[in-house]
Order: structure tokens, then C-alpha cells, then sequence
């Protein structure tokens, strides 16, 4: 019989982080908790955001150059697959507001290096997901063969092609990388425990994660038809939402607390 007050013992069923149920308006609270550490961390936020669309758009001219337009859509969608690794030094910011401190550059990177090992394996998988996406994304072109010339009827149906393909990556990353990414940053976890953890956790709330998935698909088109520059605002948004989805999300409190930099 457990004594009150001492900690839970670890047990083989706690493989994966406990799930909580969630209502599916949650995800709306959680854009409104980001968008407040947006603001409490304007030049910090928008900072990054920045870089991360320099480095979309340098990828994206990249690969027009290297290819077409059909490998430039490609490309650009199989962001949203790699697109959690963006905010990954993000997640600490909400951390580092929710104890208290005033979130800088050099602390948020800090905070990003004690994970970093797991941040980098996880990497890897989306890496992966990605080149297998890109590939298949590719060969869709090889039924719309063109002389150079597209009509607006074949795009739309290259598009509507390359979308149900990707669809089926887009399902899959999003499961594994909805809450793992915060976890890896905020706890002391492994990579397989963190992608399970959020496996189950977005199984376990169907409905919510639906409208939370739908509202990141609003958002980043927004980030698109902007010419990109949106995502200056939209990344760090999400980032910080997504760090809240997952506190309210998972149990994890059997796993110790990565340090803090002053």
C-alpha cells in the first residue's frame, strides 16, 4: 500500500503517459493560452518565426530551381510534416513563462540543448516520413504528364491526388509529433515513449484532435496564401498552443522535469 505523499511507483503500464479526456473545444482554449505568450513574448516569438520562414522560402526557391512546380508543391507540403521541428526551441518559452522567468534567446536555446539528443532521432523519423512523401509526391507528376505547359484542370487534379496521398503521411505525423515533441522538451522521456504517448493521446480524443488539426490546416493555409509571411506569426502561435495542448493532455508527472537554465 502506497504511503501518502510518496511518489507513484513507475510500472510497465506507464510505457505510455496516462491520457486525459479532452472536450472538443480545447483546442480553441489552447490557441488563446499561445496567443498570450505570443504577446508576452513578441520579439522573441516573431524572431523566430522569421528565421523559420527565411529557411521555407530558401527550401522552396531550392528546390523551383532544382525542379518544378511540381516538386516546389512538394516541397511546401511536406512542411507540414517536419513543421513541429520548426518550433521545437519554442516549447520551452511556454515552460519558462508558466514558472515565472522572462524567456531570452539564449535561455530558450539552453533550454533546447538538454534535449536535443532526442530532438534530433525524432528528427530522423520526420526525416524520413518526409523523403518517403516527397518520393511519392513526385511520382504523382508521372500521371499528369505536360510539354510544359498546365491547365488549370490538371492542376486540380494533381493537387487533389497529391493531397489524398498526403493526407495519409499528414495523419501519421501529426499523430506521432501532436504532443511527443513538448514532452521530449519539457520531461526527461524517450523518443519511442513520447511518439506513443501522443499516439494514444490523440486515439483517446478523436473528436478534439479533428477540430485541432482542422484549425492548424486553417492556419497554415493562411501562412501559404500570404506568401509565406504569416508563418512568422503562425509557428511560434502554434508552438506555444501545442505546449498547452499537451499539459492538458497528458499525465506526466512520472517523469522527471528537464532543468531549467537561469
Amino acid at each position: 500500500m502506497p504511503v501518502p505523499g510518496e511518489s507513484k511507483p513507475f510500472t510497465v503500464f506507464q510505457f505510455i503517459a496516462p491520457a486525459r479526456d479532452l472536450k472538443p473545444s480545447a483546442p480553441l482554449q489552447w490557441l488563446a493560452l499561445g496567443w498570450k505568450d505570443l504577446q508576452a513574448t513578441r520579439a522573441l516569438s516573431l524572431g523566430w518565426g522569421l528565421i523559420c520562414v527565411v529557411l521555407m522560402a530558401l527550401v522552396g526557391w531550392a528546390a523551383w530551381l532544382l525542379g518544378s512546380w511540381v516538386l516546389l508543391i512538394s516541397v511546401l507540403s511536406g512542411f507540414v510534416i517536419i513543421a513541429p521541428l520548426l518550433a521545437f526551441a519554442l516549447y520551452s518559452v511556454s515552460r519558462q513563462l508558466r514558472l515565472g522567468n522572462t524567456p531570452t534567446l539564449s535561455s530558450t536555446l539552453r533550454a533546447a540543448r538538454a534535449p536535443f539528443g532526442n530532438a534530433l532521432v525524432f528528427a530522423l523519423v520526420l526525416l524520413i516520413i518526409f523523403l518517403v512523401w516527397a518520393r511519392a509526391a513526385s511520382m504523382v507528376h508521372i500521371f499528369f504528364p505536360t510539354d510544359g505547359t498546365t491547365t488549370a484542370g490538371e492542376m486540380l487534379a494533381f493537387l487533389a491526388l497529391g493531397s489524398a496521398i498526403g493526407s495519409v503521411f499528414a495523419v501519421v505525423s501529426f499523430a506521432a509529433s501532436a504532443f511527443s515533441l513538448p514532452f521530449i522538451a519539457n520531461r526527461d522521456v524517450d523518443v519511442v515513449t513520447a511518439i506513443v504517448s501522443s499516439i494514444h493521446g490523440v486515439m483517446r480524443n478523436k473528436w478534439t484532435m479533428l477540430v485541432w488539426a482542422t484549425l492548424i490546416v486553417l492556419l497554415t493555409a493562411v501562412g501559404f496564401i500570404t506568401a509565406l509571411l504569416g508563418f512568422i506569426v503562425i509557428i511560434p502561435w502554434l508552438a506555444y498552443a501545442s505546449w498547452h495542448g499537451y499539459r492538458a493532455a497528458l499525465d506526466v508527472d512520472h517523469w522527471a522535469t528537464l532543468p531549467t537554465p537561469p
